[in-house]
């Protein structure tokens, strides 16, 4: 190579069926984490987590008592979860998709508690509800969800650059 080549430079993109594979299992979890813990260590009732997440868009009345199983917010809390799960999944990989499983890792743990802090510090501002469940589960359920996320997407990442001309080189493992 003379002076005057240069090789290409080359940008990694994004992996989104990983990262929706990583959504997904990590909103799993986060959802699990949740509604154990708070049926195990907070002595609560693991509907009122369906509940809630299902009154951002239902409205507070569905907060009422009982709260019991009810096949309409379940599915409202769903569909809601899997979507923001996948929207927060999304941000998480497209900031630490370059550096590896371990900052995949730590940086999700990271990033996870930052959505706490945003979750709970400004969007109770919108939905007030969410204010009495920012508790050490709230915590460590938006922390395991990060890190999660980025621990999975990083796993099932496949790597592929694309070069400054367009041509596109997959890593070989």
């Amino acid at each position: 190579m003379n002076e005057l080549e240069f090789e290409p430079r080359l940008r990694q993109l994004v992996d989104w069926s990983a990262a929706a594979w990583a959504a997904l299992i990590g909103g799993t979890l986060f959802l699990l984490i949740n509604l154990i813990l708070t049926t195990t260590a907070l002595d609560g009732n693991p509907w009122i987590v369906i509940r809630l997440i299902a009154s951002i868009v239902m409205g507070d009345g569905v907060l009422a008592p009982p709260a019991t199983f009810d096949a309409g917010i379940l599915a409202v809390a769903l569909v809601i979860h899997y979507v923001l799960s996948f929207v927060f999944a999304a941000v998480l990989v497209f900031a630490l998709h370059r550096w590896g499983l371990i900052v995949g890792i730590l940086g999700g743990a990271v990033m996870g508690l930052f959505l706490f802090a945003i979750n709970f510090l400004s969007f109770t501002y919108f939905f007030p509800q969410f204010f009495a469940m920012a508790t050490w589960v709230m915590v460590l359920s938006h922390v395991l969800f990060g890190a999660s996320v980025g621990g999975i997407y990083e796993a099932l990442e496949v790597v592929v650059y694309v070069t400054t001309d367009g041509e596109r080189v997959t890593e070989e493992a």
